[in-house]
């Protein structure tokens, strides 16, 4: 897969998981109706500015857009965001828990 299959697809991705329509994301970025169908099927790529505001939209910055180990990127962010506003303690139990969790999937048969 090429770069600007990438971008598409994984625009498509975060939209879906957003559960908003190609017409509502152009509508929310403040585009003609068609502006995120022309991105999907390939007619255009976003501007850097314009990619920019599209990360913006999923509340995701530009590494995570790329980064394809997570599939839900916004949702990792926001839980990192509400994880700065812990103490260090509740951050040292939440960890433990995340910790926890990691060890008994790998001991999954």
């Amino acid at each position: 897969m090429n770069m600007n299959e990438f971008v598409r697809n994984r625009i498509t991705q975060l939209r879906l998981q957003k559960n908003v329509s190609e017409y509502q994301m152009s509508y929310d970025l403040g585009h003609s109706k068609g502006y995120i169908n022309n991105i999907s099927s390939g007619k255009v790529l976003p501007s850097m500015s314009e990619f920019f505001y599209i990360c913006e939209y999923f509340h995701i910055t530009p590494a995570e857009f790329f980064d394809t180990q997570h599939e839900h990127p916004s949702q990792l962010a926001d839980a990192i965001d509400e994880l700065r506003t812990l103490a260090d303690s509740d951050i040292a139990v939440i960890a433990s828990v995340i910790h926890h969790i990691h060890d008994l999937k790998t001991h999954i048969p």
